[in-house]
């Protein structure tokens, strides 16, 4: 299967919009979890997308920069991983460890290039403000999208249009001679999402919270066993018994992240009650153990 000139279009386009969301629009569209859906939509594959999508944004969970420090573009690799995946039946973990993480360091240097463009622009904002001329402030202001944009979009544009022979040949040399590297990156992959959660976990006040960190993980290993134990019965008794209809379900992640969520509204209530006794006392108490601060106003 081949990426059809329509695709690369709106895949590019996606690529170009997302940083836009990222730095102004704020619509959550910008995750890779949600690039993984567009992409995988558009591609007929939305199974692929949200499998890639998804385990990239567990992958990037731990990691964040500050001031004007750039990033791994999660984003631009969880697309072309999607597409290329997609078009040429690569597993999705493998998918994972051979476009999408290597993709999404790579495009660190398109961004750094973004932002020096984007100085011409800011200079041109500070004359237009000595100026008072208020329609130029705006005018260079919406064209500092542009630079923005082309860093996303033309790398992502070029990789789809003219990287499909050089993918394919690398990925039919991952399946046959390098069999055992495209098996290693393959597990690489599928393990990834484990290392977002451990750097997740580096930056967490874990200690201070290790109750319900222990309370979490007891619940979500016990109802996994229940359910493949109702599951494993369920299907014996289907096999001996072919009137009987096995309605067994696989384990509800949704109850797992409400079981979070409650107890992250116990958490907030019990901080609400815990800051008036605080009020009277210096910015000192607000900041408590692990060099966590409470509030952020101090």
């Amino acid at each position: 299967m081949e990426i059809l000139w329509w695709q690369i279009a709106l895949l590019s386009l996606y690529a170009g919009y997302q940083i836009l969301d990222e730095l102004q629009i704020y619509s959550s569209l910008s995750q890779p979890v949600f690039a993984g859906l567009i992409s995988g939509l558009i591609m007929g594959d939305i199974k692929t997308g949200l499998i890639i999508g998804g385990s990239m944004q567990l992958t990037i969970l731990g990691v964040g920069t500050f001031g004007g420090a750039s990033r791994i573009d999660a984003n631009s690799g969880t697309i072309l991983a999607v597409a290329f995946s997609s078009a040429l039946g690569m597993s999705p973990q493998q998918a994972l460890a051979t476009l999408a993480v290597p993709v999404a360091s790579l495009m660190i240097q398109t961004d750094i290039l973004a932002r020096f463009a984007n100085t011409f622009f800011a200079h041109r904002v500070d004359a237009k403000i000595e100026q008072m001329d208020y329609k130029g402030i705006e005018r260079n202001f919406l064209l500092g999208m542009v630079p923005w944009s082309l860093s996303r979009m033309i790398p992502v544009f070029l990789a789809l249009a003219f990287g499909g022979k050089l993918v394919k040949a690398v990925v039919n040399y991952l399946n046959t001679d390098l069999k055992w590297l495209g098996d290693g990156l393959t597990v690489a992959g599928a393990v990834l999402p484990a290392v977002g959660f451990a750097i997740l976990l580096r930056y967490l006040p874990v200690r201070k919270h290790l109750p319900h960190f222990i309370i979490g993980f007891v619940l979500a290993a016990i109802f996994v066993t229940i359910f493949d134990g109702i599951s494993g019965l369920s299907g014996a008794v289907s096999g001996l018994d072919k009137n009987f209809v096995n309605a067994s379900t696989n384990l509800p992640m949704l109850a797992i992240a409400l079981i979070g969520l409650a107890f992250a509204i116990m958490e907030y209530k019990k901080s609400i009650e815990v800051k008036p006794k605080l009020a009277g006392t210096t910015t000192s108490a607000n900041v408590i153990e692990e060099g966590e601060i409470e509030d952020d106003e101090l």
